[in-house]
């Protein structure tokens, strides 16, 4: 039997602003929707929406097609 793997996150949204951003070549980086980046309140102390719904274990597929 396989080790579980780990995932990591690959985008994240400010509940305060609003400011979006994805994980992209081992850095976050703002989202742009329509040409414009979604950056949020310059001044905010972002909030990201961590509700635990994430899950950061990933079960290994076993030979026989079951997790």
């Amino acid at each position: 039997m396989s080790e579980p793997r780990i995932r990591k996150p690959t985008d994240r949204t400010c509940e305060r602003c609003g400011r979006e951003e994805t994980w992209e070549d081992g850095n976050w980086r703002v989202v742009g929707e329509d040409g414009e980046r979604r950056t949020g309140s310059l001044h905010c102390v972002h909030e990201w929406d961590i509700d635990g719904t994430f899950v950061p274990f990933e079960e290994p597929v076993g030979s026989d097609g079951s997790a």
